[in-house]
């Protein structure tokens, strides 16, 4: 049995419109793909504007084939209507008028968590995600993903670091 905790805090709390702090970078979807022959394992290359990158891997198959869905309907493409937990969370904002403006990537241990901002009637940010959940959501919105800076690399060490960590 799984148990997930959700914490959000409102307006009073957090100003969505804040200037991003100085060790936060933001990034773009520059790769999306699976790493192993049979796409259990995604993998998701985000790039700064400095060219610096942080490779994120470790989640499932579906969702980086999900993402890539999400690319190729921006570049015009027509990707098969595949119902997901993104398109309910999608229209259960749009119901609700409220829109995602950015999320932050980080790190919590030795895992990859994500804080997802929304507005509309209030600012609620929703802390402690997967980060691979909140990237998705992110390309989908064609929203800000930051990154804290201590997490990029430059493109060869970003490599050899995915390599190591491979089985």
């Amino acid at each position: 049995m799984s148990i997930f905790i959700c914490t959000i805090h409102t307006h009073a709390n957090v100003d969505i419109a804040q200037e991003p702090e100085p060790d936060y970078e933001t990034t773009r979807v520059g790769y999306v793909g699976c790493i192993d022959p049979y796409g259990m394992e995604g993998l998701v290359v985000l790039r700064a504007n400095s060219g610096r990158e942080f490779h994120v891997r470790a989640f499932s198959g579906e969702v980086a084939k999900y993402i890539t869905h999400v690319i190729e309907e921006a570049d015009g493409v027509e990707a098969p209507d595949i119902p997901s937990i993104y398109g309910m969370v999608s229209e259960i904002c749009e119901i609700n008028e409220i829109a995602l403006v950015k999320v932050k990537i980080y790190e919590s241990g030795r895992v990859l968590r994500a804080s997802l901002y929304m507005t509309g009637k209030k600012d609620i940010v929703l802390k402690n995600h997967r980060a691979s959940d909140a990237i998705t959501l992110a390309t989908l919105y064609k929203i800000p993903i930051l990154v804290r800076s201590s997490l990029l690399r430059d493109h060869d060490e970003a490599v050899r670091e995915t390599s190591s960590d491979s089985p």
